[in-house]
């Protein structure tokens, strides 16, 4: 065979769309885009801002925050503000509040990934009627109903105590995570089902070894979503606890204002050391959580 008749080696792969005058064209990815640019920086800004100025007014000492600019580092920086916050009690609202939280994040997940997967793979009358009850409760706000949730906590003795915090911020959290879930089990493919149908798997072991190992995301945007409705509540522990044990992050920010003023830098240096587990929890999941958000409409 001859030099000329080798054939040409294949080509693998999807040749680069061109256009008809031969440039090949750009996908539309790789275009600049300088308005997404700005709004991109605009946003980092807005959040950025506050939270330097946070930290900048944290260190700053007591007897200077009130003349001092916000935007401007301190002259004198100091860790007193700190100290104080820890030397305060914080470790004791920082352990109720961890309690409270996952408490929370235990009760909605346990509840809401079978009701979840029961309203997707049910088709009766009741389950939708369930899932519809459920996403009323979206619309109802906590404020609305506090005065029958007093009531009720009372009757049942939970009063000043950090079940009469989980119990109402776990049901207030639940119809979220319903809407979240059930849009992620509607990504699952059908023919998955059936297969594990096939194989003689009962809903059970579809649940454990299917649902659950592909809802992954899903399950991290409620855990976290529950997480942060539990670390950020003020209003269920300010009506339904009164004393110092159950106390919790939210209402130790009261003991830095007073009757004549606010402790300003220890009040931002209290806020700055509660921010920081949650939003460890946030580095660690932030994957799973955006993950999870992207399937909330589901197919």
């Amino acid at each position: 065979m001859s030099h000329d008749t080798l054939p040409h080696p294949v080509k693998t792969g999807a040749a680069p769309a061109s256009r008809p005058d031969g440039r090949r064209r750009r996908h539309w990815t790789q275009r600049p885009n300088p308005l997404a640019g700005l709004g991109s920086i605009v946003w980092l800004v807005v959040v950025i801002v506050p939270v330097y100025a946070m930290i900048t007014a944290s260190l700053t000492p007591k007897d200077e925050a009130l003349g001092h600019n916000a935007l401007k580092p301190p002259s004198h920086p100091t860790l007193a503000n700190y100290s104080t916050v820890l030397h305060n009690g914080f470790f004791h609202y920082l352990w109720n509040t961890v309690v409270a939280a996952v408490a929370v994040v235990a009760i909605v997940l346990v509840l809401c990934v079978p009701l979840a997967y029961v309203a997707v793979r049910t088709r009766g009358f009741w389950s939708g009627a369930a899932f519809r009850l459920f996403l009323l409760g979206v619309a109802i706000p906590a404020q609305a109903v506090v005065v029958p949730l007093y009531l009720m906590i009372a009757k049942l003795n939970l009063y000043d105590s950090l079940l009469a915090i989980i119990l109402p911020t776990a049901a207030f959290a639940m119809p979220v995570a319903i809407l979240v879930l059930t849009g992620t089990l509607r990504d699952i493919s059908e023919e998955v089902y059936e297969a594990m149908a096939l194989d003689g798997a009962s809903p059970l072991r579809m649940l454990f070894q299917l649902v659950i190992p592909m809802s992954k995301g899903g399950i991290s945007t409620v855990g976290i979503y529950s997480a942060l409705q539990a670390w950020n509540g003020f209003l269920f522990p300010l009506i339904f606890t009164q004393s110092e044990g159950p106390r919790v992050l939210t209402l130790g920010l009261f003991n830095y204002v007073s009757q004549f003023g606010v402790n300003i830098p220890a009040l931002l240096a209290s806020v700055v050391l509660s921010g920081i587990p949650i939003f460890v929890v946030y580095l660690v999941a932030r994957r799973a959580l955006v993950g999870g958000l992207m399937g909330v409409g589901g197919k």
